[in-house]
Order: structure tokens, then sequence, then C-alpha cells
């Protein structure tokens, strides 16, 4: 899907979708990024600063690559960012959908063992407690000062 141009890396574990009706779905990178990227010796908590490094670094990038004065929304759904490091982000949380949902219990097996290298153990992830963020991209570009700050910060503590 990357070379048909359906999807973009932005950063080594952040992707996005095409826009599409004045969306742009991000994602968490796949299971083979998770498998390639990150690091075995790095602790549970190297890990999850590392990918939410790689999230943030994907979003300055993405603000970089995209035009700020569109009405464009950016959305997405984790079950590893929680609620508050999204809306200190920028983002406000919005009810995930049951499709949503359903495609995350039915890849579970998937979503188990990415959720496992995120952790360094294995860890069971709760589909319930998914949620679902979106922001208008003018917003998120009002915090990008916030963002490279936090960008560094975060890749300050990534010591291994």
């Amino acid at each position: 899907m990357k070379k048909s141009g359906k999807l973009h890396y932005h950063s080594l574990l952040m992707l996005s979708e095409k826009p599409k009706d004045g969306v742009i779905k991000i994602h968490g990178g796949t299971l083979f990024d998770y498998v390639f990227v990150i690091d075995k010796e790095m602790t549970g908590n190297q890990r999850k600063t590392f990918i939410i490094q790689q999230y943030v670094e994907g979003l300055l990038n993405l603000l970089k690559n995209t035009d700020l004065e569109s009405s464009t929304t950016i959305q997405g759904t984790s079950y590893i960012i929680n609620k508050r490091t999204a809306q200190r982000i920028g983002f406000e949380v919005v009810p995930t959908d049951h499709l949503q949902k359903f495609i995350l219990a039915y890849n579970y097996l998937n979503v188990l063992v990415t959720y496992s290298i995120a952790k360094g153990k294995l860890s069971f992830p709760k589909i319930n407690k998914t949620i679902t963020f979106e922001a208008n991209l003018k917003d998120i570009g009002q915090k990008k000062d916030f963002l490279v700050t936090l960008n560094k910060k975060l890749k300050s503590e990534q010591v291994f």
C-alpha cells in the first residue's frame, strides 16, 4: 500500500492513510515495524518512550509535509496512547466506532504480539480501553513548539 501511495510513513512507527473526505487517519507501525525497529534490549518503559517519541516525530513530519491552512482533521485510534497524552498533544478524545473495535478484535493476535513487544513482556491489550482521538490540523500546528520540545525530551530519555 505504501508503493501505491495509500500509506505514507512519517516516522519509523507512524504512518497515515491518504486523506479522504478531509480526514487523515494515522496509525502506529505494523507488527513488522515493531519487530525490526524496537531494540530487544530496551526495557518496557524505554520501549514506551521510544514509541511515543516516534509518534510525536511522525506528527511533526506530517505537519511539515501538509498544508496547515486546510481544514483537514487528523484521526487515530490507539490502545497504547492514553487519553491524557492525546489531550496534551492537542487531540480531543471522541467515541471509538464499533467497526474499529471489531477490526482490532478480529486482529487480536497481531495486536497482542505488537502490544507485548511494546511492553517488553507478554501483555494483553484491553480492546475496550481503546481510544479514538482527533484534531484539526491547524490546532496541532499551533502545538508545534510544544511537540518539538516534547520530541527532544523523549529522545534525550532514550539512553540504551
